[in-house]
């Protein structure tokens, strides 16, 4: 008989030679919630239970792959962002906190507005323009994205919680005909801005498994997408309308730079909870 308690351990063990402590706990914890379909609580209080043949086989399955370093958001096939429990798989990036951060700024404000026009650039999973529609008055909200992989996964979240977005498969690079110039009260964007010379840096379970599309760029050109947009931006939003970017700590005076010369009134820098350089807010 193999009980919660002896199982919680075992992953744990194992889980410490790629993981410190405590993220081997905490990994180890949500795996058995996942798998078992229990909550913290439930788990603390059926320490005894038994774990079937079955539960065990599918906990070491979980358990081999993130040996591989495999994120666990892969693994368990969701990410949670924003109180939503959204689909993630290899083709999307795993949603990050910062960019829970960047819609939170958005929500505030923008909270006393009613009937917005949003359009997110790079949506990847889709975690902005669900996240807003479902914490926003908005009238239409557009999600850009150039992978078809994406946005299948995109689509799905969408559609997981009932929120109409209008997807746009296409490249940012291409001219954006589908919306009409002036009309959009927010664009958002958390684009690739990792520089190619930073991989070294990262750890083995994002440069492995996540898609480098949606991560990098030359180190040659390191506000590539920041330029394209902020041209775009300004062509799209109306007079007073607002830009919001998730950034490379490094580039932040630089991104408002790119902004303010393709035309935008203000453009400043905002810091994340750790005090560092991670969104600009621009207004037309």
């Amino acid at each position: 008989m193999t009980t919660i308690q002896q199982t919680t351990q075992t992953i744990k063990q194992q889980l410490t030679a790629i993981y410190p402590e405590p993220e081997a706990g905490a990994i180890a914890q949500q795996v058995l919630e996942h798998v078992l379909q229990q909550n913290r609580v439930q788990l603390s209080l059926n320490q005894l239970q038994e774990i079937t043949i079955a539960q065990q086989e599918q906990l070491q399955t979980i358990v081999s792959r993130l040996l591989k370093n495999e994120p666990l958001q892969y693994v368990l096939g969701i990410a949670h962002f924003y109180g939503l429990e959204l689909q993630v798989n290899a083709s999307v990036l795993i949603p990050r906190p910062e960019t829970e951060e960047l819609v939170d700024l958005v929500i505030k404000e923008h909270r006393n507005q009613q009937g917005l026009r949003i359009l997110d650039i790079c949506t990847g999973s889709g975690c902005i323009p669900v996240a807003l529609a479902a914490n926003s008055h908005t009238e239409v909200i557009y999600g850009l994205e150039v992978s078809e992989g994406a946005l299948e996964v995109a689509k799905a979240n969408a559609a997981n919680y009932k929120q109409t977005i209008n997807w746009l498969h296409q490249d940012i690079f291409d001219d954006v005909q589908t919306i009409v110039p002036g009309s959009l009260d927010i664009i958002t964007s958390n684009p690739p801005y990792v520089l190619e010379e930073e991989q070294q840096l990262m750890r083995a379970n994002v440069l492995d498994y996540e898609p480098h599309l949606a991560l990098f760029v030359p180190d040659t050109d390191p506000l590539k997408f920041y330029k394209r947009i902020a041209i775009v931006g300004y062509s799209l939003l109306k007079l007073g309308g607002k830009l919001y970017f998730e950034i490379n700590e490094r580039y932040g005076q630089e991104t408002c730079d790119v902004l303010l010369q393709a035309g935008f009134a203000e453009a400043k820098v905002v810091q994340d909870l750790f005090g560092k350089d991670r969104m600009v807010r621009a207004v037309k």
